[in-house]
Parts: structure tokens; C-alpha cells; sequence
């Protein structure tokens, strides 16, 4: 009497390809969808685009405090009476002015004086630039 018949060996020993041919069939498929056909079948003349002027870059004016609090409009020293004449100024030939405020990390509340300034001035835009997290100078 045989423990194992000869037919369920012979089954173990032979390799099911089924699956493999299932994956080469998808993949197949995947690569004819997804391949754009190159066709130039018909000579047309095709308009060009007219060149314009690129917009030009909107004017940044920079509000500077530095470590002393003393106030810097585009590099020009200023106090701030005369900043909020200046910036009403600038207001009145630009609606849609927009201001960054540099300020020294050491400037203790110089910052909020200019923020106070341009709000009553009526200024929308308005940024406060900064470094990076990595590139800050360390503290004392």
C-alpha cells in the first residue's frame, strides 16, 4: 500500500505560470494606455503667440528698525511722524502700496510703533521679513 500516490508529486513539481502571465498581461495594458501615439498626420499652420511685456514686479517699500529703534524708510532715516507723512504720501500715489517691515531681533518694541503707524495710515499690506530658523543668530 503507497503513502502518496504518484499523480499529487507529479502536481507539486510542475510550476503554475497562470499568475505570472496575468501580471504580464496588466502590465502590458498599462504601458499601451499610458503611451501617448506620436501622430503628425496633417500639415497645419499653427498661430504664434504674440509677445507682450512681462508685468513688472510690484514695488516693495522696506520700513527698517534697527537695534537702536531708529527708523529707516528704503535706507533714508526717518522718525516716526515723518514716516507716517511719507507712507501717507506713498499711499496717495500707490492705493495698493505694500511695506516690509525689517526689524532687528534685538529691537525691543520698535516694531509695534511702525504696525501702529501703518494700520492708522490705512495700509493692507503689510509683511514682516524674517531669517530662516536655522540661519537666526543665537541669542545671548
Amino acid at each position: 500500500m503507497k503513502k502518496c500516490s504518484k499523480s499529487h508529486h507529479h502536481a507539486l513539481a510542475e510550476l503554475n505560470i497562470t499568475p505570472l502571465l496575468d501580471l504580464a498581461f496588466v502590465l502590458l495594458v498599462i504601458f499601451i494606455i499610458t503611451t501617448t501615439p506620436i501622430v503628425n498626420d496633417l500639415e497645419i499652420d499653427l498661430p504664434s503667440a504674440a509677445r507682450r511685456m512681462k508685468d513688472p514686479k510690484p514695488k516693495v517699500t522696506y520700513v527698517t528698525v534697527d537695534r537702536a529703534g531708529k527708523l529707516f524708510l528704503n535706507k533714508e532715516p526717518v522718525d516716526l511722524p515723518s514716516l507716517q507723512e511719507k507712507v501717507a504720501a506713498l499711499r496717495v500715489d500707490d492705493p495698493d502700496l505694500s511695506i516690509v517691515i525689517r526689524g532687528s531681533g534685538h529691537a525691543k518694541y520698535g516694531i509695534v510703533g511702525v504696525m501702529d503707524m501703518l494700520q492708522q495710515a490705512n495700509v493692507g499690506k503689510v509683511n514682516l521679513a524674517t531669517e530662516p530658523f536655522g540661519d537666526a543668530p543665537v541669542k545671548d
